[in-house]
């Protein structure tokens, strides 16, 4: 048969598995070249401000998203669940994108102002003192540790680097101060990453510490702003009658 005569052909076999895949992946991406904008234009969506960029590298650093997607789907109970679904454009600024593959716990795409600071500070301390029924790990050395933010600055041009539109330059800087004001500019540039790091994280005592800065008051300043960027009362409007 020919079908046998193929699998029991080794080097057949795998120069055929590689058209089948070169196919495919032609199928899915060329489209892209002939689509103005792959992304949309979404208003609100914003870069990272030091406090929450050095909490999302610790998300990444506990592995949270190995229980926790950020990525919810356009269907009727994602939605009535979680809220509307995710746009590509709020994923603009990850490197990586956070969307993990699985649902140990919820989807936090749309977790911030959900709940306290206290409530999240808790709820990493101990998990079971929030909710009872439980199974996530705890993490009480976040609120033992100190932040490390000496690198910050090395953080924000790396990124910059990937598209990422912190500044540097005067003209950089009024680019930002047109796109999105003047206070959200003065957290988006690079020099002033450290003071604005520390004001940050000192305008709110979301450790329940005011006396030092910890990896506590970046994974929640993280966890607080997901989900928030984006007025979505502009679209669910029309997407939430589909289900009514």
């Amino acid at each position: 048969m020919k079908h046998e005569s193929i699998e029991i052909n080794a080097g057949l076999l795998i120069v055929l598995t590689l058209v089948v895949i070169s196919i495919g992946g032609l199928v899915e991406i060329v489209p892209l070249f002939h689509i103005k904008n792959t992304v949309e234009e979404v208003k609100g969506v914003r870069p990272y401000t030091p406090l929450e960029l050095r909490g999302r590298d610790l998300y990444i650093r506990e592995g949270c998203y190995a229980c926790h997607s950020q990525m919810i789907r356009p269907f009727r109970d994602e939605m009535l669940r979680y809220g509307h679904y995710s746009l590509a454009a709020e994923s603009k600024y990850d490197h990586p994108f956070q969307w993990a593959s699985k649902r140990t716990g919820p989807d936090i795409a749309r977790l911030g102002g959900k709940y306290s600071d206290e409530w999240h500070t808790q709820h990493l301390i101990r998990p079971q003192n929030v909710v009872p029924e439980s199974i996530m790990p705890a993490y009480p050395w976040l609120a033992q540790n100190e932040l490390k933010y000496d690198d910050i600055e090395n953080r924000m041009k790396a990124l910059k680097m990937t598209g990422v539109p912190y500044s540097l330059t005067e003209e950089e800087y009024q680019a930002n101060v047109a796109e999105y004001g003047k206070e959200m500019a003065d957290k988006l540039h690079i020099p002033n990453a450290k003071a604005t790091l520390e004001a940050e994280a000192n305008s709110r005592n979301r450790d329940g510490d005011k006396s030092r800065i910890t990896e506590m008051d970046a994974m929640v300043a993280y966890l607080q702003m997901l989900g928030t960027l984006v007025d979505f009362k502009q679209y669910e409007e029309g997407y939430f009658a589909n289900f009514r």
